[in-house]
């Protein structure tokens, strides 16, 4: 029987914090629990929850996933804690290493999660940074590879903001040299580093990039969207609205992508703007599936870590 194998890396930051080997170790741990074929105790262990971004989805499925895997998760929420206000990263990561088993962490900037990962003791998970969303990118993974079957001619096509999702995105998909198009409007291409760091790890494709959108759905097997302004980006609204007006992902879309090509979302979605409402609810949605499979991932990459 499959069982956790330890990850090489301490702890997730980015997706390119594991292996391929170990990303679809953690895929094939995560189906197991999915399928209710295995089961891994972690009495006793402790998922601590620093979240300075609201969440719905991440903070609901890890605490489930903790759960299930018996242990328990404390919400270190900023607003009352000492963390809110202004101690010192390095003196709160090593204070929760000796309570916390683990933590997981949403912030604004990828250089906090590193300053907790330099001080912690105990493994640090990037729970969202404005530069990556690498835990997303497991349950996105896992959505096409349940979809498909096999991840290596599969074609990923995301419309939308060059964001987190974006970028870990691109980078997984380098991992596995699988061809990814990012639609987006002029000046919000996603991060040159990382355009940059996936490019150096294709062997027989790129990231291409475009502002044609209906183009780009030519032929794919995933569409995937997100909203056009991110947390934090309240102020950018209105502009990126108008700049984004023709990237609404719609039927002409769909129609252009192959015939079984299944349409993705990381919620929440405003409908009406980055995604019709009738693109949303047809029978390629996969956005359901794949919010589910936040938990699934998110358990088997617990049991990777503290295994």
């Amino acid at each position: 029987m499959i069982k956790p194998n330890k990850l090489t890396n301490n702890n997730f930051l980015s997706s390119l914090d594991v292996s391929s080997e170990e990303f679809i170790h953690i895929l094939d741990i995560a189906k197991n629990f999915k399928n209710k074929n295995l089961k891994v105790e972690l009495e006793n262990k402790v998922l601590g929850l620093i979240f300075d971004k609201s969440s719905t989805r991440t903070r609901v499925s890890f605490q489930v996933a903790m759960s299930r895997l018996g242990g328990t998760t404390i919400d270190l929420n900023p607003s009352t804690s000492q963390i809110g206000r202004g101690e010192p990263i390095k003196d709160t990561a090593r204070v929760l290493s000796r309570y916390c088993d683990v933590l997981a962490i949403r912030t604004f900037d990828q250089s906090i999660l590193e300053e907790y990962a330099k001080w912690s003791t105990k493994p640090i998970i990037n729970a969202l940074t404005d530069l990556e969303h690498p835990c997303q990118t497991l349950a996105d993974f896992l959505t096409i590879q349940e979809e498909f079957g096999d991840l290596k001619d599969v074609v990923i096509t995301y419309i939308g903001d060059g964001n987190n999702v974006a970028n870990s995105l691109i980078l997984s998909a380098a991992l596995f040299d699988i061809e990814i198009r990012v639609a987006c409007a002029k000046d919000y291409e996603p991060n040159p580093s990382v355009i940059n760091k996936a490019n150096s790890l294709y062997k027989k494709k790129e990231v291409k990039i475009t502002h044609n959108p209906f183009e780009a759905c030519s032929g794919t097997d995933v569409i995937y969207t997100d909203v056009w302004s991110s947390m934090g980006e309240e102020n950018l609204k209105i502009n990126k609205d108008k700049d984004f007006k023709d990237f609404t992902v719609d039927k002409n879309f769909i129609n252009n992508a192959n015939q079984k090509a299944i349409i993705m979302h990381c919620l929440p979605a405003y409908r009406g703007k980055e995604i019709t409402d009738e693109a949303f609810e047809s029978k390629n949605n996969r956005i359901f599936e794949q919010a589910e499979n936040r938990m699934h991932v998110q358990q088997a990459l617990l049991a990777c870590l503290l295994s």
